[in-house]
Parts: C-alpha cells; structure tokens; sequence
C-alpha cells in the first residue's frame, strides 16, 4: 500500500469504506450472484448478465450516468425473492468475501477503531450482504440498500436511499445526525467516480485504486490516493478456512439484523 495513515481522533468521527474494489478485490454482486444460482434462486441467463457487469464494472469502473440502471439492477435481482432467501446466501457468501479483503484494508480499519472511531462499509448492494460482513469484520455496522418487503417478500421497491451516488451521502448523513458525528473529521475511501459525492461530503476524502476520473480529481484536489495489492494474500488453507468463515458467519448473524441507518 502507498505509504498512509489516518489522523489521530480528534472528536466524534467515523470512516465509511465502499464495498467493491476497496474493501475487497473484485465484484460482491457476482459473489451474490453465485450463490444465488447455487440455490437456484437465479436464471444461468441473469448470471451471464452479472458476470459481464462485474467485468465492465472491473475495467471501465461506474458513473454517476449509470446510477438508474444499477438500481434496477439490485432490485430487480431480488423482487419476488422472500427475505430468508436472500439471507441465507450468506453461508456461502460471506467466507468468499473475507478470502476478498485486501490486507491494506485490514490495516487501514484496525487504525480507525485504535483511534476511536466508527467504521461502517457503504455500499448499494442489499444490506442483507452489507450488514453481516461488516459485523463479520469487526465494524461498527455495514450501510446497504434496503428493499420494501411485505409478507417475507421484496417487492422491488425502496425502503430509504439508494446506496449509490448521492444515496450514499443521504445515508451517512442520516448516520451522522444519529450519531452526533462531525463530518468534517470523517473519513471515506472509494475506488470510483460515482463515489465523488460521499468524498466530498467528508473532511477527510482518499482514493483508493482509483478510476481515471477519480485520480484526477483526487490529484487536482489534493487527496491522498492509495494503492492496494490487486490481490488478496489468503494464507489458510482452502478447507480450514471454510470452515471456520462459516462458522464466523454463523456467529455474525447471531448479533441480528443491525441496520446503521435507523427508522
């Protein structure tokens, strides 16, 4: 990782960390969508379609232009599905995103809970996903998009902001009032351009692996940019480590359902 080290804690503040290609190397969505397809909760066509989206999105990053579709996309994905469904991915799903991790971004959170400070992961994918790993991980609570489900079932619509864009800043605002946090002393790391408005709602904005949108505004702003490995350095081997991430995931719903952005 490029040399860099948050500040000490200077009053109540937290870092919010985007999910794909920041936290971890490569696409949760098509994860998701692996598992879902494992369960047969998802056509071998709607897969092809994801894997060609985490392939561009890997190459050519997201826009803000974009910001409709993706939200189509996600909840497209779920409508109909029932809630437990989509829960119960995650024995599969969370173990192959923590072998995600970058190393740098464990480092990076260990120095934001020494300094006292909250972490959360912002991401537009299900809070279903987002929540668990991020307790998973030993952070503060994981901020995702939230679906309208009635009688155990997601209906397609919204419950709250689109975790996406300027839905990202609408739902760290929401956690920053909740929470008395001073946004000027916070903390946010992203990737892509489509993230430029929760940088910049933050005192404290960094690039990580940027877009080429991204690091030139980054550069031009005076942001720190930091580089993380390309790849995750899973050091257990294959076998154990299945075992014990599903027994960690087992352990973090046991915690329950958290949700950062509160009703």
């Amino acid at each position: 990782m490029t040399e860099y080290t948050p500040m000490a804690f200077t009053g109540p503040s937290a870092a919010f960390f985007d999910l794909d290609r920041t936290l971890i190397s490569g696409s949760s969505a098509f994860v998701v969508a692996l598992a879902a397809r494992s369960a047969g909760l998802l056509p071998t066509r709607q897969l092809a379609r994801d894997a060609v989206s985490a392939v561009m999105f890997k190459l050519r990053g997201a826009s803000d232009d974009k910001s409709e579709a993706v939200r189509e996309r996600i909840l497209g994905a779920v409508i109909g599905m029932r809630q437990e469904d989509l829960v119960g991915l995650n024995t599969e799903v969370l173990p192959k995103l923590l072998d995600k991790i970058r190393p740098e971004a464990r480092r990076l959170l260990d120095l934001h809970r020494h300094a006292g400070r909250g972490t959360y992961i912002v991401s537009a994918s299900p809070v279903e996903i987002v929540e668990p790993l991020a307790i998973t991980l030993g952070m503060t609570a994981g901020i995702g998009t939230r679906s309208v489900v009635v009688d155990g079932v997601y209906t397609g619509d919204l419950d709250g902001p689109f975790c996406y864009g300027r839905g990202k800043v609408e739902a760290i605002k929401h956690l920053a009032r909740w929470e008395s946090l001073d946004l000027n002393q916070c903390y946010a790391y992203s990737d892509s351009a489509s993230d430029l408005p929760m940088l910049e709602a933050v005192g404290h904005p960094v690039a990580v692996n940027p877009d080429a949108a991204l690091e030139r505004h980054a550069v031009a702003n005076g942001w720190p940019v930091v580089h993380f490995s390309q790849r995750t350095k899973a050091v257990i081997r294959r076998a154990a480590a299945g075992a014990a991430a599903t027994a960690i995931g087992a352990a973090g719903f046991a915690g329950g359902m958290r949700y950062a952005t509160r009703s």
